[in-house]
């Protein structure tokens, strides 16, 4: 009998991303990372909040400000905990997203960390759009009035 895998559910999101950001266009990544990177992504250890993503002279997309922490088990050559990482995406996506962050109020935002089925890291990159004050509001209050009627589902049951 073949032993099966059991894969550990990891997934680290981004959650102010939806709040701030009307979403457009979704790209899965890879990301180039060491040894001990994945081992503490694997663990849970990572922040995706004050993380971005911006294009260098020879059209490659990086990830900058992405909190992974020190792997507790690692010796003196443990990784940069906020190093810049290069991300890995097909040609044809760099050359949108790339057109399309030249236009003006789009951006590329990291929100979700995830471990695949073969167990590689991947990091979802979105196309987005700013949202304004008002549209803010709106999700507030969209939010607000689901957990509302959330809420008189509860107690009619």
């Amino acid at each position: 009998m073949a032993k099966e895998k059991k894969v550990r559910k990891v997934e680290v999101v981004n959650r102010k991303a939806k709040f701030e950001y009307h979403f457009l266009a979704e790209f899965e990544a890879g990301m180039m990372l060491t040894g001990t990177e994945i081992k503490s992504i694997r663990e849970g250890n990572a922040n995706l909040s004050d993380a971005y993503c911006t294009f260098d002279k020879d059209g490659e997309l990086f990830i900058r400000s992405m909190f992974i922490a020190e792997y507790k088990f690692g010796n003196q050559n443990n990784h940069e905990t906020r190093r810049t990482r290069k991300l890995l995406l097909r040609k044809r996506e760099l050359k949108k997203l790339s057109k399309k962050v030249k236009e003006k109020g789009f951006t590329i935002v990291p929100y979700r960390i995830y471990l695949s089925e073969r167990g590689l890291a991947k990091l979802e990159v979105i196309l987005a759009q700013g949202k304004k004050s008002y549209d803010k509001r709106e999700t507030i209050k969209e939010r607000e009035n689901k957990r509302d009627l959330d809420r008189i589902k509860k107690w009619n049951r």
